[in-house]
């Protein structure tokens, strides 16, 4: 991982960037908040351990500058500030962690690779894909074979659905109550409409058809054999 200490502390500084250098991990130090918000302005991190108790600006201020930055890098909090209020204002202010000075290195260690997994777990939430057919749930993007495909909103939550089911037969009552919240059938055929766009849509001028009908039960998006 490449991961930003901020830390005014000399010898807690070193103690942490030996620790972490010799678990194979990249480190830059920032003595300050000034040079912390520098650096991590201009450098892309994997996660960021941030003192509370900086010189000019505290951790906390500097996190919430990067938050509202759009700047969603993990941040773990460390502070000689253990009571109960002081971790909660950390984690309100925009900390994902905070860890209690004195602390164990194999415990930061084990906090950091716990952010930096939540934090690939989240992304892959953000991203669909089957076979060939990729969604970006964050850009609201789809693309299938590298084609961008254009979706109006209803399609887009339509093919959502699908590719979060995908192998399973999707029946119209389950379309009706997650796609259109519908909990009653309005007896139209706005599913089989929608359904006939998507797939023009998602499956014309492709080798193999995504979208497939199961009679009398619904719809099943497959997968390439």
């Amino acid at each position: 991982m490449h991961i930003l200490i901020i830390e005014d502390d000399g010898e807690t500084a070193a103690y942490v960037v030996k620790g972490l250098t010799e678990a194979g991990h990249v480190v830059d130090r920032a003595p300050d908040a000034e040079q912390g918000l520098a650096l991590a302005r201009r450098e892309s991190y994997d996660a960021m351990i941030v003192d509370r108790m900086l010189p000019g600006h505290d951790g906390l201020s500097l996190i919430r500058s990067l938050r509202q930055e759009g700047n969603r890098t993990p941040a773990l909090i460390l502070s000689a500030l253990g009571e109960v209020h002081y971790r909660i204002e950390g984690l309100r202010g925009g900390g994902d962690d905070y860890l209690v000075k004195p602390f164990a290195f194999a415990e930061l260690l084990a906090r950091l690779d716990a952010l930096v997994r939540r934090l690939d777990a989240d992304a892959a939430k953000t991203k669909l894909q089957v076979a060939d057919l990729e969604m970006d749930l964050l850009k609201r993007e789809v693309v299938r074979s590298g084609r961008r495909i254009e979706l109006q909103p209803r399609e887009f939550l339509l093919l959502q659905y699908l590719m979060k089911h995908v192998g399973q037969v999707v029946t119209r009552t389950m379309l009706l109550e997650n796609v259109w919240d519908y909990h009653f059938d309005p007896q139209t055929n706005v599913i089989d409409v929608h359904v006939s766009r998507l797939r023009g849509k998602i499956d014309k001028g492709f080798a193999f058809p995504l979208i497939q009908t199961v009679r009398g039960a619904g719809y099943i998006l497959r997968a390439l054999d």
